[in-house]
């Protein structure tokens, strides 16, 4: 029994690092591609390939009656914050070291910390309080406040952090009642929904001007992309389909207390992605904001393992104490 728990969880293991590995290449070919296409245009791309994708798997787990949902309502709030998270996430992308964007957005487990204590009821203990204390500051530093390299760009990944944690949120709330693909599914669908209409008002770009990286990625007019062009945005698609769907069966087959800290090895593989297309490397002060923030996010995770374990102790002493 131990020896199978172990396999399925170093499984879940290798899930977890090849979803993290496949959404960071995404990330840096949506980084890449920024200068060319619109935010719109590559989401809605996107979108098609990885509904496509997820299709597949919809078949693969049972078929599409799974569809049929009793939580409409829940999906559209799900996607509205996941479509305000990646906006957020990637108009940062296009101003921003990928490795510093990153890193902002990695600050997502301390906000679900902070959440579940007004949302979920959740006690939190000094430690855990010390340790988002310290992500927090690791967050400050990244953004330079009160310096002449204060980035109000950052705020964008933060953002998408808040959202993120939201997220998780609303699924401990409600519980899980639909599988991954079912739920990627209409996330999807939300996405091409959203970028349809967003390119119906703005994709003749008559909002961009020319003058802000962030801004032009954002409302540049629609092209018609050549082939590499198409080919990255449908990589985008089946990478955000493969990344998805290997962290959410990794979640399914392991224990989530040993696999999500590995979720921070997309850290250093963004950091090291940055540097190898872009040349960039991280200065001091965010070598700091980095390490402050991936250590504290970790600590968090161990704690919560911990509290989780002595739980679960508890549980298992009981029936034979009464026996």
């Amino acid at each position: 029994m131990i020896e199978q728990r172990n396999n399925t969880n170093l499984i879940g293991i290798m899930c977890v690092l090849g979803g993290t590995f496949a959404l960071g290449i995404q990330d840096m070919i949506i980084k890449l591609v920024s200068g060319t296409y619109p935010l719109h245009e590559i989401g809605f791309v996107r979108s098609v390939f990885a509904i496509l994708l997820t299709c597949v798997f919809l078949k693969m787990e049972g078929g599409f009656r799974q569809l049929r949902s009793s939580r409409p309502g829940t999906h559209l709030a799900r996607g509205v914050l996941l479509i305000c998270a990646n906006m957020a996430y990637f108009l940062g992308l296009a101003s921003m070291p990928l490795g510093d964007a990153a890193a902002i957005f990695f600050s997502a487990p301390l906000f679900i910390t902070l959440f579940a204590i007004p949302f979920l009821g959740e006690k939190i203990g000094l430690q855990r309080w010390l340790a988002v204390s310290v992500g927090m500051i690791g967050v400050i530093i990244m953004l330079r406040p009160g310096t002449d390299a204060i980035r109000l760009v950052g705020l964008l990944p933060l953002f998408a952090a808040v959202c993120y944690a939201s997220i998780q949120i609303l699924a401990r709330k409600l519980g899980a009642v639909e599988n991954a693909s079912v739920m990627a599914f209409y996330v999807q669908v939300c996405f091409i929904a959203f970028s349809l209409g967003f390119g119906l008002v703005f994709g003749s770009g008559w909002m961009s001007s020319g003058n802000n990286v962030t801004l032009d990625f954002l409302f540049r007019a629609w092209s018609v992309p050549d082939a590499f062009g198409f080919a990255m945005m449908a990589a985008c698609g089946l990478l955000v389909g493969i990344g998805g769907y290997l962290l959410s069966h990794a979640y399914r087959i392991a224990q989530v207390r040993t696999v999500a800290s590995f979720e921070y090895a997309g850290l250093p593989f963004a950091v090291l992605l940055g540097f190898l297309v872009w040349g960039d490397l991280p200065d001091r002060l965010s070598i700091i904001g980095i390490l402050l923030i991936a250590l504290s996010g970790l600590y968090v995770f161990y704690r919560e393992k911990l509290t989780r374990e002595q739980g679960e102790q508890t549980m298992v002493k009981e029936p034979v104490l009464r026996d």
